[in-house]
């Protein structure tokens, strides 16, 4: 997924609580879906950075011969520059882009 794309705050804002609990009614349930989702983005990006950097990497390692190569730095820059996975989340929540199901709540009557 390309999270440059999304058009969210690079930094955090002041949010109205009621957007929040509209879907779930419970704040903790939000904050735990948000909880969630986050480390998914956090994975995701992680993932994808370290295949980036993978493919410059060298077979030896010596520490005389570490340079700094230009495109590793363009990709270090590019992911300082992208919102953090935690506001990410909140975007996708808000504008309900996230699926979230709560099994207790589907049938309360397992338990």
């Amino acid at each position: 997924m390309d999270y440059k794309k999304i058009k969210t705050d690079t930094t955090a804002v002041t949010r109205n609580v009621g957007d929040f609990i509209r879907e779930t009614n419970n704040m903790y349930e939000t904050v735990s879906i948000l909880s969630k989702r986050s480390n998914q983005i956090a994975q995701e990006m992680k993932e994808e950075l370290n295949q980036k950097i993978a493919e410059f990497s060298t077979t030896s390692d010596n520490l005389e011969e570490v340079f700094e190569n230009r495109e590793q730095i363009e990709i270090a820059r590019y992911y300082e520059q992208l919102p953090k996975p935690t506001l990410l989340a909140v975007h996708e929540f808000l504008h309900k882009n996230v699926y979230f199901r709560n099994p207790e709540k589907e049938n309360p009557s397992d338990f």
